[in-house]
């Protein structure tokens, strides 16, 4: 589960001022925090002016003289299901120190944390941000001042001015966030029968609550416009076939067999950006490649293989 966050400054602050390429992004594409930023980065226009930094997808084990649970950057190694390095995978590249871990980020600071993602400031050299939720807040909030390649017509605004249109967003991002975003590692991480069961019911019962939802015909969680609440909610969803199902033990129903809110994650998926900032292949080797023998599932493969399938809205089961 996720815990809390330690850093929390903010862009637009007199020490953080919204400017075009002063800012970095440390992730791993695996993670569903990160992919929330990635997505916040590439849907905004900013993939040019927000520099990025991405991590191999396991963290480091109790072999390693390092100590285990680091988060690493390390281009040079290998997949399992392909023996070949993950092409998205670099070296750290923004600090000037060519740090091998994400602790030595953290370190230069003074702390001792190790999360994902960071919102670096490559001109004080530190830290702005390590909280999902407020980082794609700056991301949209300053978009244009920090440099966005999309007109003010072009970029959506994923949390609009309008009271009641917020209202609506916070609503669906908390309970997204405790049934879902959440409630995927509630499921998944217990050794509790009990929790386990609870987060299940949970889970399941907010995907039904969702396809109903949509089965009004809204393209969007809160109505015709692509808002921060979707946003926040396919992370989750685009793991779930091929991912949660499995590792997670969530495996009372797959996304299909929700055919409104199928045709609502194949929807997201076609925006421009997203499937950019997606990666299954990170994915199945960060949440299998960690755990248990390590072997890598290969499947999903029907109707067809995943991230494919997520290109075919009528695959929905009726």
């Amino acid at each position: 589960m996720r815990g809390v966050s330690g850093c929390r400054h903010a862009v637009g602050d007199m020490d953080f001022l919204a400017e075009p390429n002063r800012y970095h992004l440390f992730v791993a594409l695996n993670c569903p925090w990160c992919h929330r930023v990635t997505l916040a980065r590439n849907i905004l226009g900013l993939q040019r002016s927000i520099t990025l930094d991405v991590l191999f997808p396991n963290r480091t084990g109790e072999e390693d003289p390092a100590g285990p649970n680091h988060w690493q950057f390390a281009p040079e190694r290998a997949a399992t299901l392909t023996g070949e390095p993950l092409l998205e995978c670099t070296a750290e590249t923004a600090t000037g120190q060519s740090y091998r871990f994400i602790r030595g980020i953290y370190a230069a600071e003074g702390s001792n944390e190790r999360s994902v993602p960071i919102l670096y400031d490559k001109q004080s050299r530190g830290i702005v941000s390590n909280e999902s939720a407020e980082i794609i807040r700056m991301l949209n909030q300053w978009s244009a001042a920090l440099g966005s390649a999309l007109s003010d017509a072009e970029r959506p605004n994923l949390y609009p001015c309008d009271a009641d249109l917020r209202a609506e967003i916070e609503n669906w991002n908390d309970r997204i966030y405790n049934a879902i975003n959440n409630g995927a590692y509630k499921a998944g991480f217990s050794s509790d029968q009990a929790i386990y069961e609870k987060a299940f019911k949970a889970y399941f019962d907010l995907l039904a609550a969702l396809d109903t939802a949509f089965a009004d015909g809204r393209p969007f969680l809160t109505g015709e416009r692509f808002t921060e609440a979707d946003l926040r909610l396919f992370p989750t969803l685009y793991r779930h076939d091929p991912i949660y199902y499995l590792r997670m033990k969530l495996n009372g129903a797959k996304i299909l067999d929700y055919p409104n809110l199928w045709r609502w994650l194949c929807r997201v998926y076609a925006l421009p950006g997203v499937s950019q900032s997606s990666s299954l292949e990170h994915c199945r080797q960060g949440y299998f490649g960690r755990s248990g023998n390590t072997a890598v599932p290969i499947g999903p493969l029907r109707p067809m293989p995943y991230p494919k399938a997520y290109l075919h809205p009528e695959l929905a089961r009726a």
